[in-house]
């Protein structure tokens, strides 16, 4: 097939435009995952920076100020099995959202896997249609 016809056929054109679309995809997408992943980054940085910021002068004022920061040890042990149930859950959280990811992209694998045979079975399927209505009597 010439080049001129490849060009001018609605499909090889098809076909070349999105070749392209995703060639420049996977260009680009190691990069915004990349920006992302450090725009998280920095925010959880700066979200904990402002935390302790914000303690510390809560701190400073009540030292100053002669408040006194003691806490109750039935409170001391209730914040901290508070925190050891919040960083447990969002660990569990976490492995969940990892595997609920890794299913899909199984499923996606098994998908492409079978694409093939999908379009094979379409194309026989065409096949048996044209040829039922272009048979000669």
């Amino acid at each position: 097939m010439s080049t001129q016809t490849q060009t001018n056929n609605v499909y090889s054109m098809y076909k070349q435009n999105v070749q392209k679309y995703f060639e420049n995809i996977s260009k680009i997408t190691p990069q915004y995952f990349q920006a992302v992943t450090q725009l998280q980054d920095e925010c959880m940085k700066t979200v904990e920076k402002t935390i302790n910021a914000s303690v510390s002068v809560q701190q400073e004022f009540a030292k100053k100020a002669g408040i006194t920061s003691d806490i109750p040890e039935a409170a001391r042990t209730a914040i901290i099995d508070i925190n050891k149930q919040i960083v447990q859950a969002s660990t569990v959280n976490n492995q969940l959202a990892k595997t609920a990811i890794d299913t899909t992209v199984q499923n996606i694998k098994a998908l492409s896997t079978n694409i093939d045979a999908f379009a094979e079975l379409n194309k026989n399927i065409v096949q048996l249609w044209t040829t039922s209505f272009t048979q000669k009597f």
